[in-house]
């Protein structure tokens, strides 16, 4: 038997979480949970999984700061040495509390850029893409839950209704 898809409209986040407790409780799939705002909680409500972008986001700064070390040895200490205010360039190691803030800011700047970068190809958000929002008041100040109907259809139902859902459509896959 196939399931049927719900999109089932809440107008208060706090409601929107109980209801979400509820249908994972009930172990009925969420496909999704579409939002105006951020709302606390939602997450844990669901059960997902924490994500890893903060491995990502560290890598990318040890990459920012291996080609620090990298450009500013080979500009400053390889290709041009330079006695700059005295101190004449023989070895990196000796000139490297000069350096602190390049490095520092190199890897913000790796970090940072490539996590964007990360998180647009993760989410697939490339430029022109087709906004995937099932109803443009969830932009504004409704909520919107993606779900599977569940076993039964009229149970689901009724049980949304007591939750407080204010509008339950059945949609095609």
């Amino acid at each position: 038997m196939s399931l049927k898809r719900l999109h089932v409209l809440f107008d208060d986040d706090d409601i929107l979480l109980d209801a979400v407790k509820e249908i994972v409780k009930s172990k009925i799939y969420i496909h999704e949970v579409y939002t105006p705002f951020p709302v606390h909680g939602l997450d844990k409500a669901m059960k997902l999984k924490p994500t890893k972008i903060s491995i990502t986001t560290f890598i990318y700064g040890c990459i920012g700061f291996t080609v620090s070390i990298l450009m500013m040895n080979y500009i400053m200490i390889v290709d041009w040495p330079q006695d700059i205010g005295g101190k004449p360039s023989f070895s990196y190691i000796e000139n490297m509390p000069a350096f602190v803030p390049i490095m520092f800011e190199l890897t913000v700047f790796f970090a940072a850029h490539l996590m964007v970068i990360t998180f647009y190809l993760r989410s697939k958000l490339w430029p022109f893409k087709e906004a995937e929002n099932p109803d443009p008041s969830t932009t504004d100040d409704k909520f919107l839950i993606d779900m599977d109907s569940g076993s039964n259809l009229s149970k689901t139902k009724s049980m949304l209704k007591k939750m407080g859902a204010i509008s339950i459509k059945e949609v095609k896959e």
